[in-house]
């Protein structure tokens, strides 16, 4: 949130292909492992006990499947905060995990940051965010895609940027977003390479140790019901771990000067507790390839009550040239459906 109300000075379909690599690598914590998957609610044995992972064929703790949203939050802060200037709030609408290989305790990830599509629906411009993270041997770890509505000041109560300024943690500098920056002053305009990226094959290649073998399912087979509570306090601490400080996840005036019934969920939260769900009935966090989530509406927290999640799932299709199935995964709240469109791309023992 930047602490003026500024139009926007360019034309953000001009910057479709800008793209940039963090300056740094990011490496991935034991303890920040388990922190995440903490805040997730997600306590498959592989997340936190490196005999159980190993038992899996894992060299050490293998992350949740929505955990590089995290190293995405520290890597995609340039382009949101001082490229694309001119929008005060991004919304998140759809999100979008390929896995090729499991993040692991120790893997030094990069990231290649892109902004791959502008789209104008509705007088409000849709933006995708595309991560592409490599480890060391050069490999693509994990692909990211993110769109986000970007926001401007019209569309916003005025006495919004004043009431975040008073309540946003230090070490969050607002004042990289007062003006909109030229398109080329943090790095030229560059296209993709023209040789594709290195795409790791071990998420495709190696044999899952999944719970259930491809014989024991069937096409409209259900997942075992699962519903997740989410207090206050699991959205002060997923905002802490995860690095998203908005404060319309915990504040009740920032959460009411943008139009909201009261503190809702992270999106990305909702998204990191169905991915658990159907992990936890895989048996193995790493048989998971792809996870696209479009998000139709919220949980809400209220103060003096928990907010809850039910999870269902079914088998949409399979393949059995791969032992592949593709699960259709359904979020409600209150009686809402939090996911419009959600599916899980997995393979089986």
């Amino acid at each position: 949130m930047r602490s003026g109300l500024v139009e926007a000075t360019f034309d953000v379909a001009e910057l479709v292909g800008y793209r940039y690599r963090t300056d740094d690598y990011y490496e991935v914590g034991r303890e920040k492992i388990r922190e995440y998957a903490r805040a997730v609610q997600d306590f498959h044995p592989a997340h936190w006990s490196e005999a159980a992972a190993d038992e899996l064929g894992y060299s050490g703790l293998v992350a949740p499947t929505t955990f590089i949203s995290t190293v995405a939050m520290l890597a995609n802060r340039r382009l949101l905060e001082t490229i694309m200037a001119g929008y005060d709030v991004f919304v998140q609408t759809d999100q979008v995990f390929e896995m090729y290989k499991p993040v692991l305790t120790g893997d030094r990830l990069v990231s290649d940051v892109e902004l791959t599509s502008v789209r104008r629906i509705a007088g409000k411009d849709l933006l995708t965010i595309t991560n592409t993270f490599t480890d060391r041997s050069g490999h693509v770890v994990q692909i990211m895609h993110t769109t986000v509505v970007g926001i401007t000041g019209e569309d916003v109560d005025a006495g919004i940027t004043e009431a975040i300024d008073q309540v946003i943690m230090h070490g969050m500098d607002a004042s990289a977003r007062n003006a909109a920056a030229p398109a080329n002053e943090d790095g030229p305009l560059v296209t993709a390479p023209e040789t594709g990226p290195r795409l790791s094959s071990f998420a495709r290649t190696r044999t899952p140790r999944t719970a259930l073998r491809f014989e024991d399912i069937a096409v409209g087979d259900e997942l075992p019901v699962r519903t997740a509570r989410v207090t206050r306090g699991d959205l002060v601490n997923y905002a802490g771990v995860s690095g998203d400080v908005n404060p319309i996840h915990w504040h009740d005036q920032v959460a009411a000067l943008a139009g909201l019934p009261d503190v809702i969920a992270h999106g990305m939260l909702t998204m990191g507790l169905g991915a658990g769900f159907v992990t936890g009935w895989l048996g193995d966090p790493g048989a998971i390839t792809r996870y696209g989530v479009r998000l139709s509406n919220y949980t809400v927290v209220e103060a003096a009550a928990s907010g809850s999640v039910e999870f269902t799932g079914r088998i949409k299709s399979v393949d059995p040239e791969t032992r592949t199935a593709v699960v259709v995964i359904i979020a409600k709240s209150a009686g809402r459906k939090v996911f419009g469109l959600a599916t899980a791309d997995v393979r089986l023992a």
